[in-house]
């Protein structure tokens, strides 16, 4: 199945530890910013919405590391597929190495929605996302 999102990106060398290898965390920044940029591409701007007291906010992360990019390595991050699972989205994300078409990170990220800081149904999320739900 073709991911419904893809976005480009570059290893930047201060992103490697001293293995030469991206550092765990900065797995998780590739994720984010692929998830802001489908945002971007549904009509929703992730600034605009918290001025209006809407955040969506991560819950829960979970990522498979599988091949280690390295400094300078260009990747495509995904969205392979999005879910609606009670009140939370559940994005299923992938980080490709592009040289091998290598499989390098896997991820499966819950986000809830909160409106003015208490929980809440995702309307605006749903309207956005239903075309791929």
């Amino acid at each position: 199945m073709d991911p419904i999102f893809i976005y480009t990106m570059k290893v930047r060398d201060y992103e490697c530890d001293t293995q030469g290898h991206v550092n765990n965390a900065n797995y998780q920044h590739y994720f984010e910013v692929t998830r802001h940029e489908f945002l971007e591409k549904v009509g929703l701007n992730f600034y605009q919405l918290h001025k209006q007291g809407i955040d969506a906010v991560v819950s829960r992360v979970e990522i498979r590391y599988k091949v280690p990019l390295i400094g300078m390595d260009r990747f495509i991050c995904t969205v392979s597929r999005l879910e609606r699972v009670g009140l939370k989205y559940i994005f299923h994300q992938e980080i490709v190495r592009q040289s091998d078409n290598v499989l390098c990170a896997r991820a499966k990220i819950e986000v809830v929605n909160l409106v003015n800081g208490k929980l809440s149904q995702p309307e605006v999320f749903d309207e956005a996302f239903k075309e791929y739900i």
